[in-house]
Order: C-alpha cells, then sequence, then structure tokens
C-alpha cells in the first residue's frame, strides 16, 4: 500500500511538473489581464519608437525627453520595465515623476503585449531592452553615461539582465524576486524546469552600482523575502520596506520621495 500511495504521489508531482513546463509561458506573461489598450497614440512631447525584432515582429516603445531637456541640453535618463500584467499604457504615473525631474524616460513594450508583435519570452523580451538601451542612447536629449534602469515586478528580472548586458548607472527594482526559478521551488516545483529563469540574484552578485530596493511586507505574490535575499546579495544596497501589498506599493505616499531621495543621490555623485 505504501508503494502504490507514493507512486500516485509521484505521478501526479511529474505530471503537475509537466503542466507547469508547457503553461509557464502564460502564467508569467498573461498578455490577455493587462487592462485596456489607448485607442489613440501618446501626445507630444512622447516619441513613438519601433523596434524591429531579430525574428522580424515589431515592438513598440515610448520615448519621453525629460523637463528641460533638448539635444542642447541632454541630461539622464532611465529604461523602465512595468509589470507582467500591465501595459507602458498605465505607467504615467512613474514616467511623470522621472520627467519632473529632469530625466527622460524610454519606455518598451513587452513583445506579444499591447500593439506589439511577436510571443514574449526571457530572452526576447532582453533582446528587445537591449536594443531599446541603445535607441535610447541616440536620442539627442539623453546624456548617454547616465542611463538608470527600474523595473517593477517581473519587470526587475528585465532590467536585471538589461544590466548584465549594457551599462546602467543605478538600479530600482520594486516589488520583484531572486528568480522566477526561486518562485518555482517555493511551490515545490523543480527550478530547471523554468524556460524564463529571470536570475537577478546571479546579475546582482555582481553588479556594482548603487541598487534601490522597495517591497510590501504584505506582498502575498511576491514575498518581501526575495527583496531582503536581493539586499544581501548586492554590493550597494537600499532596501525600503513599506506597509503594503504587491500591487500598491507606488501609490504609497512615500514612494516618489524614496525614489526622487535615490536618483538626486546617485546624479550628485555622477556630476
Amino acid at each position: 500500500m505504501v508503494i502504490i500511495a507514493l507512486t500516485t504521489v509521484f505521478t501526479l508531482y511529474v505530471a503537475a511538473a509537466t503542466m507547469l513546463y508547457f503553461t509557464q509561458t502564460s502564467i508569467i506573461f498573461p498578455r490577455r489581464a493587462t487592462g485596456p489598450i489607448s485607442p489613440r497614440p501618446p501626445e507630444a512631447p512622447t516619441r513613438v519608437l519601433w523596434i524591429q525584432t531579430d525574428s522580424g515582429e515589431r515592438v513598440e516603445a515610448w520615448f519621453i525627453p525629460g523637463a528641460g531637456r533638448a539635444p542642447d541640453s541632454p541630461g539622464p535618463a532611465v529604461i523602465l520595465a512595468h509589470g507582467n500584467a500591465t501595459l507602458i499604457d498605465h505607467a504615467s504615473d512613474t514616467v511623470a515623476l522621472y520627467v519632473a525631474r529632469g530625466v527622460s524616460v524610454m519606455l518598451p513594450e513587452y513583445r506579444g503585449y499591447g500593439r506589439s508583435e511577436g510571443l514574449p519570452s526571457e530572452r526576447g523580451i532582453v533582446s528587445d531592452f537591449v536594443a531599446a538601451y541603445d535607441l535610447l542612447r541616440e536620442q539627442p536629449e539623453v546624456q548617454g553615461d547616465v542611463i538608470f534602469g527600474h523595473g517593477r515586478s517581473l519587470g526587475g528580472g528585465v532590467i536585471a539582465q538589461l544590466a548584465a548586458r549594457r551599462s546602467l548607472v543605478a538600479l530600482v527594482i520594486e516589488s520583484s524576486f531572486t528568480s522566477v526559478a526561486a518562485m518555482a521551488r517555493k511551490s515545490f516545483m523543480p527550478g530547471f524546469i523554468c524556460r524564463h529563469p529571470f536570475r537577478t540574484d546571479s546579475v546582482l552578485r555582481e553588479y556594482a552600482g548603487p541598487v534601490l530596493l522597495m517591497h510590501g511586507t504584505e506582498d502575498r505574490i511576491i514575498p518581501i523575502d526575495h527583496s531582503r535575499t536581493l539586499a544581501r546579495l548586492a554590493a550597494n544596497a537600499t532596501l525600503i520596506e513599506m506597509p503594503c501589498g504587491h500591487n500598491d506599493l507606488y501609490i504609497q505616499p512615500e514612494f516618489a520621495a524614496h525614489v526622487s531621495d535615490f536618483v538626486d543621490g546617485v546624479l550628485a555623485g555622477a556630476s
């Protein structure tokens, strides 16, 4: 009886792991849960840019110049990566926070999301963000050696992978994970089945620049222990814990002040 029970449990476990292997892309990238798409293109000064992927699809990106920035007065920039169930259309609060400080914003969409073509994957999205970074450096309003990375939730994993491939002066990572593989292991699934691991932990072990980590103590989607672990791994990290959940961190009264103070400190050190 014991052998039969163990065999049944093992069979069910293998079946669950197999199902997760084949469905994980739709779980990590729930494109149909992203909310409304803007019916009209954004207004000036936003510029709509299109990235050509290595497989021939087009991926949308928005560039918004920072306040007071012009070709004869370039300044710093940030590349933003949103969460897995939103669109670039929904990032206006964070965009406004940077633009008001004279920081220009590059906001690439994830392939397969919104108006962008293709199918999402870690490899594809990171490749698109590398292309967006290179495009950002070409914008006349941008001082190419002072570019931040800012990612929320899944976007934290995207920005970390970008930091492993391009120079980012500092990182802002909110409500994110050590890796998707670690999230799988927490659900008693083997990490090796994860096709989109987003190993932020591996990147931050090697990243030398300043890192601002922000996380809600009541987060039930990605527990705060992930950010606490990242703070220990990074050489120069600040962890801000707020009494909130996963989806309401950015509306906390102190959120904008923490980001602004961090950005100002990095810029003061870079000048």
